[in-house]
C-alpha cells in the first residue's frame, strides 16, 4: 500500500509568500493546503488530516506583535496537541520566538527563509509526527485489548476540578460516589479512576444495580451454586468475586430498593458474602465506585436511601458537570466520536464544516455527552459528502431567546451578548465592541473563541 503524500497547511495572508511556499513544497512531493487567515487555517485543520502546519505569526489585523499567530497556535494545539506547527514571521524577535515555542511550536523560521533549512525542518517534523502517530496507534490497540479507558477529553475549566480529583484520589482505595446528569459520562470517570489506581492491572467490573430485579440481585452480585434455584444449572461467579483485587462500579445506585440496600451494605462493611444456595462465606478485596443522577441526599431525607450506605459509598463525592457547562469540550468530543464512528462504519468523512461545529457548540445538550455521541454517529451515517454539514446533525433549533440566564454559564451569556450586539450594529465589529466596553483585539479574540 502506497504511503500518502505528507499534507502541509500553509497559512499566510501574503499571496507572494503562499506562492513561493507552494512551489517549494510541491517540488518536494508535499500535498499543500492554503489558508489566508486564522479562520481559514482552523477550518482546514478541522476538516483535513494534516502532517504539519507552516504558519505566519502576523495577519492583516495585527502586523507586528505576533498575537494573532500565537492565538492561532493555541487553537491548533487544542485541536491536535501532536500536530507539528512551524511558525514564521518577518518581525522575528527573541521574545516572540520563545513565546511561540513555549506555546507548543516545534520550530521557528524568520523571513526571508533559507530554502534548505526550511525544507529540512518541515521534513523532520513530518517524519517525527508520523512516527509518533504510528506509536500511538500501536499503544491504543494494546490499551483496548487491556480494557484501558482511552483518552479523557476534559479541557474546559469546569472539568479541571474533576481531573484534579481523579489525580488525587485515583491512586487510593477510597470509595467514590460520582454524581451528574444522565449521559454526562459517569462511566468514563469510573474507568479513569480505575486506570489511575494501583488496581489498574486487575478487573474493573460494572453492574447497573438499579436495573436488577430483587430476585436477580443476589445471584448477579454474589453468585450462586448449582441447584440453588430452578434455573441454576451450574455454579455462577458473582460480580463481587469477579472484581476481587480490582474495582466494582455500581451504576444507578440510588434506584436500589431498601431491602437490597441492606444486603449491599453488609458486604461493604465486612467484605464478606455467601453465594446463593451456599453456606460458605467468601471474602473479597474490592474498591467501590458508585454513580447516580439522583439527588441522593434528597433520597436520604425522604427515607428512600439509607444514610449509613451513603456514608460507605461516598468517602469522596465527585460531581460531573453537564455538557452545557463545559462547552469548550464539545468540539474535541465531537472529533473523538467522529473518529470512532468513521472507523466503525468505514465512512470517508474527514471532519465538520465550521457551521456544523457552531451548531454543536450552541446546542443545549439535554442528553449530555451521550446525546452528542449519538448525534455524531447519525451525522457520519447521513453525511453525503466528505464533510459533515449542519443538516447532517439533525439538531432541533434552540432559540437563544428561550434560554434563561440563570440556566446559562458565564461564557454562554457572554456569547449571547456578543451575538446580540453584532445584530444590533449590523455586524459592525468596532461598534459592537465599543458598546460592550471591549477593545477590538479583545472582541476578535472572543469572536474566534465562540466561532462567530
Amino acid at each position: 500500500m502506497n504511503t500518502p503524500r505528507p499534507r502541509i497547511l500553509v497559512a499566510d495572508d501574503q499571496g507572494d509568500i503562499r506562492d513561493a511556499l507552494w512551489l517549494l513544497l510541491k517540488n518536494e512531493g508535499f500535498a499543500i493546503e492554503m489558508a489566508t487567515s486564522p479562520a481559514e487555517a482552523l477550518n482546514a485543520a478541522q476538516s483535513k488530516e494534516l502532517d504539519a502546519v507552516l504558519m505566519d505569526l502576523n495577519y492583516a489585523r495585527d502586523t507586528t506583535s505576533g498575537q494573532e499567530g500565537l492565538d492561532l497556535l493555541a487553537r491548533l494545539r487544542s485541536l491536535d496537541p501532536n500536530l507539528p506547527v512551524v511558525v514564521m514571521t518577518a518581525w522575528a524577535t527573541i521574545d516572540v520566538a520563545v513565546q511561540a515555542m513555549r506555546q507548543g511550536a516545534r520550530d521557528f523560521v524568520q523571513k526571508p527563509w533559507d530554502n534548505a533549512r526550511l525544507l529540512a525542518i518541515v521534513k523532520t517534523q513530518v517524519e517525527l509526527a508520523r512516527a509518533l502517530r504510528k506509536g500511538q496507534r500501536l499503544e491504543q490497540g494494546s490499551r483496548l485489548l487491556a480494557g484501558d479507558p482511552g483518552p479523557l477529553i476534559a479541557e474546559s475549566p469546569a472539568m479541571q476540578p474533576v481531573l484534579e480529583t481523579i489525580a488525587q484520589v485515583g491512586p487510593s482505595d477510597a470509595n467514590v460516589l460520582i454524581t451528574g446528569e444522565n449521559g454526562s459520562g459517569k462511566g468514563t470517570i469510573a474507568r479513569a479512576l480505575h486506570a489511575a489506581s494501583l488496581r489498574a492491572s486487575k478487573a474493573l467490573v460494572t453492574v447497573n444495580v438499579g436495573g436488577l430485579s430483587e430476585t436477580l440481585f443476589e445471584s448477579e452480585l454474589f453468585g450462586h451454586v448449582k441447584g440453588a434455584f430452578t434455573d441454576a444449572k451450574s455454579d455462577r461467579v458473582g460480580r463481587f468475586e469477579l472484581a476481587d483485587g480490582g474495582t466494582l462500579f455500581l451504576d444507578e445506585i440510588a434506584n436500589l430498593s431498601l431491602p437490597l440496600q441492606a444486603k449491599l451494605l453488609r458486604v461493604l462493611e465486612t467484605g464478606e458474602f455467601e453465594p446463593v444456595g451456599s453456606s460458605r462465606t467468601k471474602r473479597v478485596d474490592v474498591r467501590i465506585l458508585s454513580a447516580t443522577n439522583a439527588d441522593i441526599r434528597g433520597e436520604v431525607a425522604g427515607g428512600r436511601f439509607r444514610q449509613d450506605l451513603l456514608f460507605r459509598i461516598n468517602t469522596i463525592e465527585l460531581h460531573l458537570p453537564a455538557l452545557r457547562d463545559r462547552r469548550e469540550d464539545v468540539r474535541a468530543l465531537a472529533q473523538h466520536f467522529l473518529a470512532q464512528h468513521r472507523q466503525r462504519y468505514r465512512k470517508r468523512v474527514t471532519g465538520f464544516d465550521e457551521a456544523a461545529l457552531r451548531a454543536l457548540q450552541e446546542h443545549t445538550w439535554p442528553g449530555n455527552v451521550r446525546e452528542l455521541d449519538h448525534v455524531v454517529e447519525r451525522a457520519v451515517l447521513m453525511a453525503k459528502g466528505d464533510t459533515i454539514v449542519p443538516g447532517d446533525l439533525g439538531l432541533k433549533a434552540t432559540p437563544d431567546s428561550n434560554l434563561r440566564l440563570d440556566e446559562m454559564s458565564l461564557e454562554d451569556v457572554e456569547c449571547l451578548l456578543i451575538k446580540k450586539a453584532l445584530a444590533r450594529f449590523d455586524g459592525n465589529v468596532s461598534k459592537a465592541a465599543e458598546a460592550l466596553g471591549l477593545s477590538r483585539s479583545a472582541m476578535y479574540r472572543r469572536l474566534q473563541r465562540y466561532g462567530l
